[in-house]
């Protein structure tokens, strides 16, 4: 059967039984969902969305009710308190367990809890007579439990990282927690679902561990407590405390309900918590105490005594209404496992069978199993994607492609580094290395010398579609898969028969990196995808002149050009480039990214009049200072903003242009300016720049210079595209040029021979290569008609495998005078 064909859902419904919650899923989706139209969002490990009902409600709510604090007594106060009760008792039934059993203590978050927990738990150290406490994790365990051993370790604790083969492999036959008389307290912490790869561990390791039964419980006498991270587990899958009774349960709401944000809870055994003990007390935790002496009682409540100040209330009140509006789509979360599973399912079923033309296979799916049954694995799906040589292709790479399609996954490690060396086969030395290559937690480096430091990780959700399956499916096919499409029927076959009662053999499944081994195909050595061009100049080019061709300069952060023909240079670049830009009503900067009309906007600067004129179709012009004397100055209201992580001063440029640009862009937003008693420096300044490398509000150089022969090698690449389908109109090349934004363009070169120099100078102003400019799909924007479209990225990403780079930033050392347009330019190559 053909990809395509594999693709429809037809063929979904006969692989996956259950789907939908009664047929309504679509009609749930137009009504609660309208905002995701267009969106494939296959993020909800990360966060899931919230129904449109809940907000709705939530704030029907609040508009007819009075709640107050609930420290207080008046009536306000005690419905806050009466329905933070309620809550409490609606989340353990929601976990099958009753007040009895347990107490729910709020707080910001699942980290906030086990951080509680990590406080509070009574850790013994090691002593002469008696062995020290146990600190011990599961490997693939996420940051904020592994950070627990950051407070252990200053307290001698010892500290047992387990692979999750030694839990039952080193386990002991008999339990031994009954006659033991040692009574030193150990912590065992496990995730019932890996955030990395959805592998569900077994909910009966709870009672084995607490019994000594299981590794490392067996081997160590005393007290055995388990710590169940549940925040993965429980955003698609039912938790029966009954069946798996562990001591602490932490969780995060937002990845149940989408909202509220910022609240979460840690779940306490009631049997358990009495060892738990606090030294810093809150407002609301004490029955009493004296400010005199150090005399203190805590409040007898395990709730209040652990509820430092006062909780979330509001937050905690759309709890109800979360729950409210998730059993009214679904029905249950033993129905949303089933839908989950069953879109997870098909999706590593097609992913993993799916061949490039050649036969070698195109994604590296990270999976202990086969995804038989939702007992063992949960709703995500973790891989890399391989080019037809079997070479990986970086995550960042993916993701900036998967943007282009509006397809919202997550890359990296995923805050779970044991689980990604296990599986990528990332040695510590090797993590080690990469952190010396500049890699760290949460950047774009995903690939160190041909090795992945990450991976792509979708994950469904109780809304998920089957459409936003196929999407991601044929978006896969389409940007990465060596045409003809191919399908290994053999092995799609197989999976399709896999049940739970399969052995699961993974014998003749290319689907892990494990020990470092790599996926070998057919034994061909790989061979380097085509860089033809890449930086080799002809030699017959030798003699040709290199010449500045255009100069542009963008006074508003990414609103339209400027071309100007002679610029003076400033000490932050071109004098007034990008020394304004447009922010919303919570102060954060709009770009093209989010609001494409921007490059409508056309600022001019007119430095006769001392004035930016701000003009666009259909408006009148209305202007702007360039300067601000001191005296007007004190009418400008000072504001902090953000550029690329960098704190920047700004001021804010009056209500005129704020109401021009509100009405021209649909929504409420202002103009400002860097202020001119800021300074801005360049993070990382390249070996021969100044030594203060001053920004304007530049992303992250002072200019930004490109190749015209680098813009029309691809566009030959878009020409030959057979998937080429923009309006069936080529780009013609000043459109080409124009979606690149660049300051400066050159000529007389071959494609991408600026790549490899390390200065160059431009009329009298020598230059330093500061680095080459990563690309995004913001260059699909058509700055001529605010449309979007995905070239030139997909031709870009498809001749430059890796790290899509186009053009190199430059900082000036001594800036001279002026560019102006015919300037010779000399460039220095970079030495070997």
């Amino acid at each position: 059967m053909a990809f395509h064909q594999l693709c429809s859902f037809e063929t979904f419904l006969q692989v996956c039984g259950h789907y939908g919650y009664g047929g309504r899923l679509e009609e749930v989706v137009e009504q609660e969902f309208a905002r995701i139209k267009g969106t494939t969002y296959l993020d909800h490990a990360g966060a899931t969305l919230y129904p449109e009902s809940l907000l709705r409600n939530y704030g029907l709510d609040l508009s007819r009710n009075v709640y107050g604090n609930p420290h207080s007594q008046n009536p306000s106060s005690r419905l806050t308190h009466d329905t933070i009760e309620r809550v409490r008792y609606r989340i353990l039934q929601h976990f099958n367990a009753t007040p009895e059993e347990y107490s729910v203590i709020f707080t910001s978050g699942c980290t906030a809890a086990l951080k509680l927990v990590a406080e509070s738990f009574p850790w013994r150290p090691q002593t002469v007579s008696e062995a020290g406490s146990h600190f011990c994790f599961l490997t693939d365990s996420h940051t904020s439990v592994v950070g627990i051993r950051g407070l252990t370790s200053g307290r001698g604790v010892v500290t047992l990282p387990v692979s999750p083969q030694d839990v039952e492999n080193r386990a002991k036959d008999e339990p031994r927690g009954e006659d033991d008389i040692c009574q030193t307290p150990h912590l065992f912490c496990y995730p019932a679902q890996s955030n990395f790869s959805g592998r569900k561990y077994p909910l009966s390791h709870v009672k084995g561990i607490q019994a000594r039964r299981l590794y490392p419980a067996c081997d160590h006498r005393g007290r055995w407590f388990v710590l169940l991270d549940a925040a993965s587990h429980v955003s698609c899958s039912p938790l029966n405390l009954q069946e798996c009774p562990a001591d602490f349960i932490p969780i995060s709401f937002y990845k149940m309900f989408g909202f509220p944000t910022g609240l979460g809870a840690l779940l306490v055994r009631n049997d358990a918590a009495g060892i738990l003990t606090k030294s810093y007390f809150g407002g609301g935790t004490a029955a009493a105490y004296l400010s005199g002496e150090d005399y203190y009682v805590h409040s007898a409540n395990i709730s209040d005594r652990f509820e430092d100040g006062t909780v979330s209330f509001l937050g905690i009140v759309a709890l109800n209404h979360s729950f409210e509006a998730l059993y009214k789509i679904t029905g249950g979360m033993h129905n949303i496992q089933q839908h989950t599973f069953g879109l997870a399912r098909y999706t590593y079923m097609l992913l993993s069978s799916l061949c490039h033309g050649n036969g070698q296979p195109v994604a590296w799916i990270y999976t202990e199993g086969q995804f038989e049954c939702p007992s063992t694995q949960g709703a995500i799906l973790n891989f890399n994607l391989m080019d037809s040589h079997g070479l990986i292709i970086g995550y960042s790479e993916v993701d900036r492609m998967a943007s282009l399609y509006n397809i919202h996954v997550r890359t990296g490690c995923f805050c779970n580094t044991g689980a990604c060396q296990s599986f990528l086969g990332i040695t510590d030395e090797q993590l080690r290395r990469n952190l010396q290559a500049g890699h760290v937690c949460g950047d774009g480096i995903d690939l160190v010398d041909g090795q992945p430091t990450g991976s792509v990780r979708v994950s469904f959700g109780y809304i998920s579609t089957f459409e936003d399956c196929q999407k991601f499916l044929n978006f896969v096919a389409e940007c990465f898969v060596e045409k003809p499409v191919t399908v290994d029927q053999k092995k799609l076959e197989k999976l399709k028969t896999t049940t739970a009662t399969s052995p699961g053999s993974n014998e003749d499944l290319p689907t892990k990196i494990s020990n470092g081994e790599i996926y070998k195909g057919d034994e061909k050595e790989p061979t380097e995808p085509s860089l033809k061009g890449f930086g080799q100049r002809h030699s017959e080019s030798h003699g040709e002149a290199y010449t500045l061709t255009s100069i542009y300069i963008y006074p508003i952060k990414s609103c339209g050009a400027h071309e100007v023909h002679e610029w003076p240079v400033g000490p932050q670049g071109l004098l007034y480039d990008r020394g304004w830009m447009v922010v919303n009503t919570n102060g954060v900067c709009l770009s093209q990214k989010r609001e494409t009309r921007l490059c409508l906007i056309h600022p001019q600067v007119h430095m006769p009049s001392n004035k930016l004129l701000l003009q666009a179709s259909g408006m009148n012009t209305i202007s702007v200072p360039l300067e601000n004397n001191a005296q007007k100055q004190t009418s400008y209201q000072l504001c902090q903003s953000n550029v690329c992580g960098d704190r920047v001063e700004t001021v804010d440029c009056g209500d005129e242009a704020a109401s021009w640009l509100s009405d021209f862009l649909g929504q409420p937003c202002r103009l400002i300016r860097q202020s001119p008693y800021f300074t801005r420096d360049m993070k990382k300044r390249p070996s021969g720049a100044a030594t203060s490398t001053s920004l304007s509000l530049v992303n992250e150089a002072q200019y930004l210079m490109i190749n015209r022969a680098s813009v029309e090698l691809i566009e030959k690449q878009m020409s030959r595209s057979q998937d080429y389908s923009e309006g069936d109109q080529l780009l013609d090349t000043q459109n080409v040029i124009s979606r690149f934004r660049a300051n400066l363009v050159i000529t007389g070169v071959e494609p991408f021979e600026e790549d490899n120099w390390s200065h160059l100078i431009i009329g009298n102003t020598r230059f330093v290569v500061a680095g080459q400019c990563g690309r995004c799909h913001m260059v699909g924007v058509d700055q001529e008609t605010g449309t979007k479209t995905k070239e030139p990225l997909m031709s870009l990403s498809a001749y430059r495998r890796g790290k899509v780079t186009f053009g190199v930033y430059l900082t000036h050392q001594l800036p001279k005078g002026s560019l102006s347009v015919g300037c010779r330019i000399h460039p220095e190559p970079l030495t070997s």
